[in-house]
């Protein structure tokens, strides 16, 4: 069994930055008197210690007087002063995933500046579409491209079901079958992970995630990811990641592990979530009434859609969950001395 990294991933002693990550969207926003700041990468989080990995490789970080390391997260942009290694600011971010804790109303930020989102799932007891669908909608609304990975697909004679039913969860989604532990895996996901690339993994405990990564990352890599097993009987796992961090990836880009999540809220996601319900979003317009619930007023256009087999009647249930979570979660206007209002 391997170690967990989470202080100082792996990384060459000298990297480009493009390799990196690091573009136009960027360089751009260097101000004249920044010149002689270094850019880095955030790449490792634990409490109030930064790792960063920059042109001569990784570098511990320190916090300037009242910085706050929640202010950044893995994969961000920043520039720090060389010398000291002093964090001067962050760059603004290409794509975030930002989730909402349990009791909270304020938005957590989980990945910077991720090209794509592995979302990952098993074949087997674990594969639950309402859950599935928040992380279509975390995917959307940072803007970054989602893909679902079928796991353990050896221990169904149903693949094909598994398959058609992940494909259906939102419009031109891409479903692949990966098995982990195989080196192959590296291969059918090459397409997302080439230089400069950034990828982040999400899902359930023991569904391979954490295996993905090593497997991702190569032979080469110094120290593993710990991984651990599942229980039969209910298809959950134990949490083996604790903390977030960038690792390299054989195939050049870059690959973001979080821990896993079993309960996400969403809010601040409308947009995640019409892209995920398109079908019933497009047809909304179309009803009778401009509040219509798609419940059981007359001239609905959705539940006209479910008669004639277009919409399912489970998908319209899960939305109208979803919606109304993430209209409770999200502050729509600011009310006196300052304070969000949410929608009641």
């Amino acid at each position: 069994m391997g170690r967990t990294v989470t202080d100082h991933p792996t990384a060459p002693q000298s990297i480009d930055l493009a390799s990196l990550g690091w573009s136009d969207f960027f360089e751009d926003q260097r101000e004249p008197h920044e010149v002689d700041l270094a850019p880095m990468r955030i790449a490792a989080i634990h409490r109030s210690r930064l790792t960063a990995l920059s042109e001569a490789g990784s570098v511990a970080l320190t916090l300037a007087v009242r910085a706050n390391a929640g202010d950044v997260t893995v994969g961000d942009w920043i520039l720090v002063e060389p010398e000291t290694r002093t964090l001067h600011r962050r760059l603004d971010r290409l794509t975030v995933m930002e989730r909402r804790t349990e009791g909270s109303k304020t938005l957590q930020a989980a990945a910077a500046n991720v090209d794509t989102l592995f979302i990952v799932t098993s074949c087997n007891a674990d594969f639950n579409p309402a859950r599935l669908e928040r992380y279509l909608a975390l995917a959307n609304q940072g803007g970054t491209q989602p893909v679902l990975l079928l796991t353990k697909a050896d221990t169904t004679d149903d693949l094909e079901t598994y398959q058609r039913e992940a494909s259906a969860l939102q419009r031109g989604l891409d479903v692949v079958t990966v098995n982990p532990r195989l080196p192959t895996a590296a291969d059918t996901l090459a397409p997302w992970c080439g230089m400069g690339r950034t990828v982040a993994l999400v899902g359930s405990s023991g569904v391979g995630k954490s295996t993905l990564v090593n497997t991702l990352a190569g032979p080469d890599q110094v120290v593993a990811q710990e991984t651990g097993g599942i229980r039969e009987h209910d298809a959950k796992g134990r949490h083996t990641t604790t903390g977030r961090s960038l690792h390299r990836m054989a195939g050049g880009g870059w690959v973001i592990d979080t821990p896993g999540m079993r309960t996400l809220h969403l809010g601040g996601a409308a947009d995640g979530l019409d892209i995920v319900f398109a079908e019933i979003v497009e047809r909304a317009p179309s009803c009778r009434y401009r509040d219509c619930t798609h419940a059981h007023e007359p001239g609905c256009a959705v539940t006209a859609a479910i008669t004639e087999g277009a919409i399912k009647p489970e998908r319209v249930t899960r939305w109208r969950k979803l919606a109304e979570e993430n209209r409770d979660n999200t502050p729509v206007s600011v009310g006196p001395r300052g304070r969000h209002r949410t929608h009641s």
